[in-house]
């Protein structure tokens, strides 16, 4: 079973999502075995609690050496709205092993400060046709790694940031845990997959 740790910053419904797909199986092949968070109070904490899922608070989420004690003996490293840089020496431990959700179709919209209405807002102001969702691994840049997999949703007429992030949301519920229990199938690779 692949052991899969969570980052996350904020609500954690990507985490639901996760938690939903993995662990309704009476035999798993990967479960949600620790959520990680740089904010107290979150609603992915809470989320965790819920699920009997172990969670950490880090003091400080440029130490590496603390990540890397929270993130313990996970086969798989998810960011599921987690807003810091991961600092190289994790990113190095977990290569090939640490996979980020974005709400965008990377390479576009993507980099340091593009999340959340900010990227749905940075889609409709380029008036591109379509946006969606990207599950790519982390590496030691923003939103940079090679993408794995995405998923297109449409902008529609009249679009505010709002409805085409609620759009965005729902793809990546669904994107994420697909790719995570692919991954989780086939093995997790010593080199960079596409699906």
């Amino acid at each position: 079973m692949l052991r899969v740790a969570v980052l996350a910053s904020g609500g954690g419904t990507n985490l639901q999502a996760l938690l939903d797909a993995l662990h309704g199986s009476p035999s798993p092949i990967a479960r949600v075995t620790r959520v990680v968070s740089d904010r107290p109070n979150t609603g992915a904490l809470e989320r965790a609690h819920r699920a009997g899922v172990p969670a950490t608070v880090l003091r400080d989420p440029t130490d590496p050496a603390e990540l890397l004690t929270a993130l313990d003996d996970a086969g798989l490293v998810v960011l599921a709205g987690y807003l810091k840089l991961v600092p190289a020496p994790v990113v190095a431990r977990f290569r090939w092993r640490m996979i980020n959700i974005h709400p965008a179709l990377l390479p576009g919209f993507g980099g340091a400060g593009m999340y959340g209405r900010r990227v749905h807002a940075a889609v409709l102001a380029s008036g591109a046709a379509e946006s969606g969702a990207t599950v790519h691994y982390v590496d030691e840049q923003f939103d940079r790694g090679p993408v794995i997999a995405q998923t297109r949703v449409p902008v529609r007429p009249g679009d505010t940031p709002e409805a085409l992030a609620a759009r965005v949301l729902t793809a990546e519920h669904q994107l994420l845990p697909s790719v995570v229990l692919e991954l989780a199938r086939r093995g997790i690779p010593n080199q960079p997959v596409r699906m």
